[in-house]
């Protein structure tokens, strides 16, 4: 039997759909962290909510550059990884604010909204476990779920921390760490994408040379 490439395209049906639920339950857990970091003054709320909209982000460019060439698809990485460093950058800014002002976090909103938040990026996790050696578009979404499963963690132990010392610190640390390893996270995605997009044009550029021997 030949290959009508069928399987091929009930794949990619897949993976796409997959995407756009992980899009939808960062989208909505981005609206309630961000909520509730306000709510709660807390830094690592803030923090862990705007990853969740890097992740957002990153999930709608794997959508749109799906049929592009690798070019696009390494120009759509590179677009998140950029993105992903500013809201680091600003994160750590924001941590600074705190410090410099003085705030009062809540532990138990903390602690309760980091638990809702991890079981749910654990499950996109899952779902995108496929993408973890996929193309550097998709491995970028797995990253930044990567990312936020850890980010989790860290803001359940500083709510935990926060209510057992009666102080900011854990949460301010946390946020500035958490930030720290988004901005990481952030330039390997970069530097991915710019070998992709290095090999992507070296690819390109291979039927002019052999046009040119041809001549």
């Amino acid at each position: 039997m030949s290959d009508c490439g069928c399987h091929a395209t009930a794949a990619n049906e897949a993976e796409r759909r997959t995407l756009r639920i992980a899009l939808s339950l960062n989208a909505a857990m981005f609206v309630v962290g961000a909520i509730a970091g306000l709510v709660a003054q807390s830094m690592g709320l803030l923090a862990d909510s705007l990853d969740m909209l890097a992740d957002t982000c990153a999930y709608v460019i794997g959508l749109v550059a799906w049929r592009g060439s690798a070019h696009v698809k390494a120009s759509a990485a590179q677009f998140s990884g950029t993105l992903l460093l500013l809201l680091g950058l600003g994160t750590l800014l924001g941590v600074g604010w705190r410090v410099a002002t003085g705030s009062e976090p809540e532990g138990y909103w903390m602690i309760g909204i980091a638990f809702i938040a991890l079981i749910v990026n654990s499950t996109v996790l899952r779902l995108l476990g496929r993408f973890r050696q996929g193309e550097v578009h998709l491995r970028a979404a797995w990253l930044f779920t990567r990312v936020d499963v850890l980010a989790n963690l860290a803001v359940i132990v500083s709510g935990v921390l926060v209510l057992l010392l009666r102080s900011p610190v854990p949460d301010w640390i946390i946020g500035a760490a958490i930030a720290g390893y988004v901005i990481k996270e952030a330039l390997e995605i970069l530097r991915e994408a710019r070998n992709a997009k290095a090999a992507a044009n070296a690819l390109r550029s291979k039927p002019d040379a052999i046009h040119i021997d041809q001549i």
